[in-house]
């Protein structure tokens, strides 16, 4: 049985991209990435929508000109090797760039549920707008936040609104320049 978390990069105020849609200051420093590469280990599924998809189809096309680093070169291996589930209804199958990546036009609850029960290791679901509904049934074992010491005053907001959950803090660290990285499991009652 697999354990759901939900990691993302977050401004202070909350959102991962501000009103125009930007979302550069989220790069991470190269400490920072050493982290998402350590992550990306535990890692067996990805949940994500077509937008974060195609964010991340650098890494599953990684194009080797031999000058990136071995962090690099090790991450664009390690997300190549994982499954990953596209939530989409304008995609088709033919615009997935990996055969280990399937299509399905919506999610259900019930089915998040079995992808996670069916898993080795950490699926995690990647993306402010596929994650909503699983964050408001409270199904999201863990919240990984990259918190970026920046107010950007608006955009796409990390969490819904309106959901409640009772969170305890499994981890902190912070980088040079003030970013810091805070992992919470949800607490069950």
């Amino acid at each position: 049985m697999g354990t759901l978390i939900y990691a993302t990069t977050v401004s202070l105020d909350g959102y991962v991209a501000d009103k125009d849609g930007d979302f550069q200051w989220t790069g991470p420093s190269d400490e920072m990435f050493a982290v998402h590469l350590d992550r990306l280990r535990e890692v067996s599924t990805e949940v994500l929508g077509r937008k974060t998809y195609g964010l991340m189809e650098y890494w599953e096309n990684f194009p080797d000109t031999g000058d990136q680093s071995e962090d690099e070169q090790e991450f664009a291996r390690r997300w190549q090797d994982i499954s990953k589930i596209v939530v989409s209804s304008t995609m088709s199958s033919a615009e997935l760039s990996s055969d280990r990546a399937r299509l399905v036009p919506e999610l259900s609850l019930d089915q998040l549920r079995r992808i996670v029960a069916e898993a080795q290791g950490l699926v995690e679901i990647f993306g402010p707008t596929t994650a909503a509904d699983a964050i408001r049934a409270g199904i999201v074992d863990e919240f990984r936040f990259f918190v970026v010491p920046k107010l950007v005053g608006g955009g796409l907001r990390a969490l819904p609104d309106g959901v409640e959950l009772d969170l305890e803090l499994a981890e902190e660290r912070t980088f040079a320049g003030g970013t810091a990285y805070l992992r919470y499991r949800t607490r069950r009652v």
